[in-house]
Formats: C-alpha cells, sequence, structure tokens
C-alpha cells in the first residue's frame, strides 16, 4: 500500500516539474522521450502556447492540420498547399491554454512564406487559414486561460466562428487573463467586442485579469444622434466583478462604464497606460489595492492622494512614470506616501526632483526591497558638481536596511556610482547601472562586494564594446555582470 502511494506521488512530483520547465521547450522535448507517461506529461505543456514570440520554428502548424475534415484539406489544396497532413499521436490542439490572435496571424504568415516559399503578401491566405485555425482550437475542446484578441474590421470574427464560440463554451469557460485591443475605429469592429463580451457573460468564466486596450484613445460608436462610449463593452463583465483582481486600462479615453471596474469587490492590481486618469481616480473607492502602476505623458499628481489614502498600508507596489516633463504637485505626492503607505516594497518612480522630502520618502519606506529611480534632474536644470555629490551621498545613505535591488540606469547617476557604493550600507544583491564607467567605478564595486558580500549581479545596457576591458574583467573576479534585461524587475 505504501508503495502504491510513494508512486502516486512521484507521478505528481515529476508533473510539477515539467510544468516548471513550460518556457524550455527544448528540455520538455527531451523528457517525451524518456518514457511514455513522461511523454504524455510534457506534450500538453509544450503546445498550451506554441505562439509564443521567440520561436523561430513554424512548422508546428502543419501538425493541427491532420485533424481538419476532407473539405477544408480541399480548400488548402485549391490555395496550393500539396502537402499530404499524416496522422498524429496526439490532438494538439485540444492542449491549447493561451492564445495571442496577432500573433497566431503573424505565424501563419511566416509559415506560409517558410513551407512554401510564397514571398509576397497573400492576404487572403494568411486570414483563411488563421480562421481556419482559431475555429479549429474552439471545437477540439480545449480550455483556454489567457486570451488576447487583436480586432480591426479584417478579422477572424465572422458568424461561423461567433456561433462556434457559442456551441462550444468550454473555450473560454477558464479564462483568467483576457485582453482587448481594437486597431479600427469602426462600428464593426466594436460591435465584435460586444458580441464576444455577451458570449463570455454566459459562461462560467472567473476573470482574474483584464486589459483593454484601444490605439486610437478614444473608443466611440455612434448610436443613431446620442454617441455611447464603449457601447456597453465595460458593461457586459459586470458579472466579472467578483472574481477580477487585475484591470489594465490603456490607451483609451475616460467612459463612465470604468466605474464598473472600479467596483471590483477583489480588485488588487491597476494599472493605468496613457488615459485620462484623473476621471477614474476621482471615483475611485478601494482599500486592496496592492499594486498600482499609472504610467502619462505627464503625471499630476494633485489629486493621487485619493488612492494612496485608500489604498493605505495594503499599498506595496508603485509604479509612476512620467515620460515626458516632471511629476506635477511633487510635494503632495511624497507627503501623501508618506502618511499612507509605509508597506511599500517595491518603488518604480520618474522625472521626480531631488528634494529632501523625497529623501525623506525614500529612508521611511522600512519595508524597500526594490528601488528603480529615472532622471533625478532636466537637462537644462542640472545642479553643479558639488550639489550632486552631495545628494548622492544623502541618498547612499537614506537607502534602507531591506534594499536588496536598485535601478539607477536612467537616473543620470552613472558617473557618480563609485560615492554613493562608497557611502550605501543596503545589502544590494542586484545593481542595475549604465555601465562600469572608468577605474573609479570598477574600484568601488570590487570594495562593495568585498565590504557587504551580497551583491551578486550588476546589469549593464551593453557590455559588448568593453567586455574585454580591464576594469570589466577585474569586476567580474568579485560579482557576475550581465545585461540589465536578464536581472530586471518589472512592477
Amino acid at each position: 500500500m505504501a508503495s502504491k502511494i510513494f508512486a502516486v506521488d512521484m507521478l505528481e512530483l515529476v508533473e510539477n516539474i515539467l510544468k516548471n520547465l513550460n518556457n524550455d521547450t527544448y528540455s520538455l522535448y527531451s523528457c517525451a522521450l524518456v518514457s511514455r507517461h513522461w511523454c504524455r506529461i510534457s506534450i500538453p505543456i509544450i503546445w498550451q502556447d506554441p505562439f509564443k514570440p521567440g520561436v523561430q520554428n513554424t512548422s508546428f502548424i502543419s501538425k493541427y492540420f491532420s485533424s481538419l475534415d476532407e473539405v477544408e484539406k480541399l480548400i488548402l489544396k485549391n490555395h496550393g498547399i500539396n502537402e499530404k497532413f499524416s496522422k498524429t499521436l496526439f490532438d494538439y490542439a485540444k492542449f491549447l491554454k493561451v492564445l495571442d490572435l496577432f500573433q497566431l496571424k503573424i505565424y501563419v504568415k511566416k509559415w506560409i512564406e517558410s513551407q512554401f516559399a510564397l514571398k509576397s503578401y497573400y492576404g487572403s491566405l494568411i486570414y483563411y487559414i488563421s480562421k481556419l485555425l482559431f475555429k479549429l482550437y474552439i471545437e477540439s475542446g480545449a480550455t483556454l486561460h489567457k486570451l488576447d484578441i487583436y480586432i480591426s474590421e479584417f478579422n477572424e470574427f465572422k458568424p461561423e466562428i461567433i456561433n462556434s464560440l457559442r456551441q462550444n463554451e468550454q473555450f473560454l469557460s477558464r479564462i483568467q487573463y483576457l485582453s482587448l485591443s481594437l486597431v479600427e475605429k469602426s462600428e464593426i469592429s466594436t460591435k465584435i467586442v460586444s458580441t464576444l463580451l455577451k458570449i463570455l457573460e454566459k459562461t462560467p468564466m472567473k476573470l482574474n485579469a483584464l486589459q483593454i486596450n484601444y490605439d486610437y484613445r478614444e473608443f466611440t460608436v455612434s448610436s443613431g444622434e446620442n454617441p455611447k462610449k464603449f457601447h456597453g463593452i465595460v458593461s457586459a463583465l459586470e458579472s466579472q466583478i467578483r472574481s477580477l483582481r487585475e484591470v489594465i486600462i490603456e490607451a483609451c479615453d475616460y467612459s463612465a462604464e470604468f466605474q464598473i471596474l472600479m467596483n471590483c469587490e477583489n480588485l488588487e492590481i491597476l494599472r493605468i497606460r496613457h488615459c485620462n486618469y484623473r476621471n477614474l481616480l476621482k471615483r475611485f473607492d478601494h482599500n486592496r489595492i496592492s499594486t498600482f502602476e499609472l504610467v502619462d505623458r505627464q503625471i499630476d499628481a494633485s489629486e493621487m492622494w485619493i488612492i494612496f489614502e485608500k489604498s493605505g498600508t495594503s499599498l506595496q507596489r508603485l509604479k509612476l512614470e512620467s515620460t515626458d516633463v516632471f511629476i506635477i504637485e511633487q510635494s503632495s505626492l511624497l507627503g501623501a506616501l508618506k502618511s499612507f503607505c509605509p508597506n511599500i516594497t517595491f518603488l518604480d518612480i520618474s522625472s521626480i526632483e531631488t528634494s529632501i522630502q523625497f529623501l525623506d520618502l525614500i529612508g521611511n519606506l522600512q519595508k524597500l526591497q526594490f528601488l528603480t529611480l529615472w532622471c533625478f534632474w532636466s537637462i537644462d536644470e542640472k545642479p553643479n558638481e558639488k550639489q550632486i555629490i552631495q545628494l548622492v551621498i544623502q541618498l547612499a545613505r537614506t537607502l534602507p536596511l531591506t534594499l536588496q535591488y536598485l535601478d539607477l540606469r536612467n537616473s543620470r547617476l552613472n558617473p557618480y556610482i563609485g560615492i554613493l557604493l562608497k557611502n550605501c550600507n543596503a545589502p544590494l544583491k542586484q545593481l542595475l547601472i549604465e555601465s562600469i564607467d572608468g577605474k573609479k567605478n570598477a574600484e568601488a564595486l570590487i570594495n562593495f562586494c568585498k565590504r557587504k558580500r551580497t551583491l551578486k549581479y550588476v546589469g549593464v545596457n551593453n557590455y559588448c564594446d568593453w567586455v574585454l576591458d580591464d576594469n570589466f574583467l577585474k569586476v567580474d573576479k568579485y560579482v557576475t555582470v550581465v545585461l540589465y534585461n536578464h536581472i530586471l524587475v518589472n512592477c
């Protein structure tokens, strides 16, 4: 009896290990050759996200066509595709868990070009095969976890696809992440989204994350004489307000319908990018937000105290990125963060002027582990050398002893990294800088490694030009130097 229990536990253990290899396709294929059991576990994992960016070989698309009926194969033949599609050991389509319709179309185009030497853009064939695959996934018994919908007037959502979705509710029944992107400003594309969301409303899905993108910033549909923003699209998601935990709103004009999203009972993560955030924040009424991200050309912090006061001690991860100019009403922002949000562990803030109040905030965040700082001063108002050195020393001495990750790549402090490290007592494990610039910085890095014995990685923007430089070689003996994106941590 004990041996049977042990065997079951081992099988579950193997399955859990293989699931953690979901981004390592080569290792999974090797595991599939070990035994039949390992093969039955590995193959579904390999095929759950076949269209992820970075995959070079598109020949896997051919394997799906073995499941097509004779009529569909004949249509492909009429398009000039005469390849014989042999029977496969698995029904790969039903393993699908992640689908990005934009990536699907890109991969189909590459497959057509590579397999049949068709180098010109065969729009109708790309459209037909994309639609064929989409319909195949829906009817295969697959259940999606993540769906990225890219909708224009020329897309896969024709009547047969809509009908297939209605008849195969299991396809959307377990979706946790939904992204809606509209790239054509038309009534057709908006109606497609509305129809799709009405179908979603009838399924038992429990959304955890929702992202809405609209490239034209204003999502307006004319309905008679009265234009209606979003045309009931967001309202169709009202049934998800108890399960939705993450909302991403990107490049959309404000609509009163967004208030539904603000009322999600268990909302924990809110990301607003390039939108009219002021109206959204005015109606914010949550005290559970743990992650808040705001990205815009210019951030006015005068009314942001609302979200910080409501979130209070729940707020742990914060990103504020003002891409064009410095944040307005910085004093109000810094005061609200210090008063209401002492539990921040991740802070990514850009275009913030250095001040005693700013340094006081950093020192007050006694749980801070990750800190990213951008643009301490404008190019036109650069402090003098003495002021910069004093600023760097104050910053270094202010960094809390909980800090493990510091990103200064875009802070304009790279020439002063040596001074910062000499005065820093934080037990940094990861440091991101523009480059190892000169002998003084290299020596400071080495001395910091010897003194603190905590630094594991230094991330730089580009080390190809100086990888054989003496300073690099000296530093590399004490700490691993990598490209910054290998250790970059996002909000």
